[in-house]
């Protein structure tokens, strides 16, 4: 389809209506399109075609059922861009993948996804609300604004420690050595962890040296209810990889998830919040 054609206001109010009766629509992929103009227009990967098929053929009966039904998760994904001047910036290899199969996982077992997501070169979610954001302060303005939406809060993103103290307005020309002088960012698991309210909030960790020690100190200095600890240092696994391989601790247990692909580790991570979730309520009542 031709970009023009695709956003007519005639062919979007036909698309409002057929969502409206509860069909599915598969957004057509950005581009280069056959007639020479650039934007939406293409056919949609063969790959995310077959994703929303799974998710309608199953999703209705999962989401009566399903071990998250009634539960709203934030979840956080990708890295964050901190800037030097307009075209440079502090970044990370997180691809965002983990946190996009967490989400897209959660939509399956039945909950409501709310997804905070750095900049990736992934595709939104469908039937997932995606937030966009670039920098550490867009992301922690963007979470805290949903927590009290929130029951399930999962912190995949990988957030710069890091930024410019002060970015230059105009781009810093090539002079030789040059200093910059950093900042810390907003630490938004643990601003998390010090005003929920009765959330259920799981961390993430990448680690290349004395994980499991890192790990554990962050599972407490940040008020969390379990920590995935991901081991970067490991060849195949962590960012940009299709695999992972975590181990999962709380403060009186360790799981070690074997390497599996993303899905299957956010699976693995989902099921086990549900549990953790389940025995919080549990122990509330009682």
């Amino acid at each position: 389809m031709n970009v023009n054609m695709w956003e007519h206001p005639a062919t979007q109010a036909n698309l409002t209506r057929l969502r409206d009766r509860g069909v599915t629509i598969v957004e057509p992929d950005a581009g280069y399109l056959a007639c020479g103009m650039v934007g939406a227009g293409r056919l949609a990967a063969n790959e995310h075609i077959v994703a929303v098929v799974n998710d309608v053929l199953s999703g209705a009966a999962k989401a009566a059922s399903g071990e998250l039904a009634g539960e709203t998760v934030l979840i956080t994904a990708g890295p964050t861009r901190e800037p030097i001047d307009p075209v440079r910036f502090i970044g990370n290899r997180s691809s965002g993948k983990m946190g996009y199969a967490l989400a897209e996982q959660a939509k399956r077992m039945g909950a409501d996804v709310i997804l905070v997501s750095g900049p990736v070169a992934l595709n939104d979610p469908d039937g997932i609300r995606t937030i966009r954001v670039e920098t550490a302060e867009q992301m922690r303005e963007a979470v805290l604004s949903e927590l009290p939406n929130a029951t399930i809060v999962i912190k995949a993103a990988a957030v710069a420690d890091y930024r410019a103290k002060d970015a230059s307005k105009q781009k810093i020309k090539r002079k030789g050595p040059l200093t910059l002088e950093l900042e810390p960012t907003a630490d938004i698991a643990a601003e998390i962890g010090r005003r929920r309210k009765g959330q259920v909030l799981i961390g993430f960790a990448a680690e290349t040296e004395n994980a499991l020690e890192y790990a554990r100190k962050k599972l407490e200095s940040k008020s969390l209810d379990a920590i995935v600890l991901n081991d970067v240092s490991k060849p195949g696994i962590g960012f940009d990889s299709d695999t992972n391989a975590v181990t999962i601790l709380t403060r009186d247990q360790q799981i070690e998830v074997p390497q599996a692909a993303k899905s299957e580790v956010a699976d693995r991570i989902l099921k086990f919040t549900a549990e953790l979730k389940k025995n919080l309520r549990l122990s509330i009542a009682k």
